[in-house]
């Protein structure tokens, strides 16, 4: 069994919270080019609060100071710490409003956080990239729930899908989860080991939900830290 911390962070408190801990100064280089790059201040502010946020957390699970992080881009763009590393792995997510980071020991994790409930041009399309048995699901909820069980079902397979590594190229149709609002979360997955995968469904804060995959979690603990300014 393995244990994940989640750290949140809430949007309006970015600002605070990057500046103690050395804001832009606190980045690489690159990352500190790729924040310019950035063309909007929220995307600039989410941007550089999930790079401090990331240093963070993985400080927080280790004897290393936020400044000491280095990163490598795996195959997939997936974000990893560069060696030593204290056998840590940790995935991002962030949404207008809130950041969330995952944080394992050695296990692949992956975290996805997004608005919930989605809205009436994602229920009309995006029912169309799940698998037949959670279009079904989908269908036969009652209308007035569908908009928060679709962005249920979103979280979990984009974070199954980060946790793998492989993104969106993989095709979301071709694994299923169990209808998110019904109990504990199962999947079905012909090309994975399911056993293998705890899933994890959370409201950090009205308006959001959030999806956490860890890799061998059954029987282990999410432990939840929410920081403020």
């Amino acid at each position: 069994m393995t244990d994940a911390h989640l750290y949140l962070l809430p949007e309006p408190a970015v600002e605070a919270f990057a500046a103690r801990y050395g804001g832009p100064a606190l980045l690489t280089a690159d990352e500190r080019a790729q924040l310019a790059r950035r063309r909007t201040p929220g995307a600039r502010r989410r941007y550089l609060g999930a790079r401090v946020l990331c240093r963070y957390a993985l400080s927080a699970r280790s004897h290393r100071p936020p400044h000491a992080w280095r990163f490598r881009t795996g195959p997939h763009g997936r974000p990893e710490p560069q060696a030593p590393a204290d056998g840590l792995r940790f995935n991002l997510s962030h949404t207008e409003g809130m950041l969330a980071c995952l944080v394992t020991e050695t296990a692949s994790c992956g975290v996805d956080v997004e608005r919930t409930p989605v809205g009436q041009d994602a229920l009309r399309h995006l029912p169309r990239y799940l698998a037949a048995a959670e279009r079904a699901a989908l269908a036969a909820a009652p209308p007035a729930a569908r908009p928060a069980a679709l962005a249920a079902y979103w979280v979990l397979k984009e974070a199954y899908l980060k946790a793998l590594g492989t993104g969106l190229r993989r095709d979301l149709a071709g694994f299923a989860f169990s209808p998110p609002q019904a109990g504990p979360i199962e999947l079905t997955d012909p090309a994975g080991t399911p056993a293998a995968w705890r899933f994890e469904l959370l409201h950090p804060a009205p308006g959001f939900v959030l999806a956490a995959a860890v890799e061998h979690g059954r029987g282990g603990r999410l432990h939840r830290t929410l920081l403020t300014a």
